[in-house]
């Protein structure tokens, strides 16, 4: 039986960790079957300018696991605020508090930032928030509830962090397991294209 998400990462040609650690293992499906999925996988290839538009937009979808009216709901959130459209929709996908759980450090991908979040387990302000799409804010404490800590996730958590570097709008204490969000993410800090991504929705 195959899997979704290393299928979806193999038709994109990148990968995108959607499996925790198993992408940065040997068996990562992106290392061991490169080529996009299908019996002309190797030779399939998009070069028009929609195509990459297309692709760009998926890659940016699939990585934090969204629905696509979701995310035209995003699009059209970021078109008709004052500012930068790119770093508004950066700013819309990086607030999310199971993608802040997961660049603090404290979930090894944004799925299982999203399981935590929706099971109660994380914490803003010492307030228990269980809506993944939340909008963290500058200045708001993200932890994990005590009850929580003693979970096997979470039992070599303080040495996965040892090494662990967040973005630069984000601060974790390592000894307390305590983030703090220190100043809004903007689109210099993602890998993806954002601009074709604003052009594909612009059409």
């Amino acid at each position: 039986m195959f899997n979704t998400k290393e299928k979806n990462e193999r038709a994109l040609g990148t990968k995108l960790f959607l499996k925790a650690h198993r992408c940065n293992s040997s068996k990562c499906v992106m290392t061991k079957r490169p080529h996009r999925p299908g019996l002309h996988g190797k030779d399939r290839h998009s070069s028009s300018e929609y195509g990459q538009q297309l692709n760009e937009k998926q890659k940016l979808r699939l990585s934090y696991g969204l629905r696509e009216a979701y995310m035209r709901k995003i699009f059209a959130n970021a078109a008709k605020n004052p500012g930068v459209t790119n770093n508004l929709i950066i700013q819309f996908l990086e607030r999310r508090l199971d993608n802040a759980v997961f660049r603090l450090g404290l979930a090894p991908s944004r799925s299982v930032g999203r399981q935590l979040v929706s099971h109660g387990h994380i914490l803003v302000n010492n307030a228990k928030v269980k809506a993944p799409s939340y909008l963290v804010k500058t200045k708001d404490k993200i932890n994990i509830r005590s009850q929580s800590k003693d979970m096997a996730l979470f039992k070599d958590l303080p040495e996965r962090l040892k090494k662990y570097e967040t973005p630069v709008w984000l601060r974790i204490d390592k000894d307390k397991l305590e983030g703090e969000v220190v100043s809004l993410p903007n689109d210099s800090e993602t890998l993806f294209d954002i601009n074709k991504v604003v052009d594909y929705y612009s059409k």
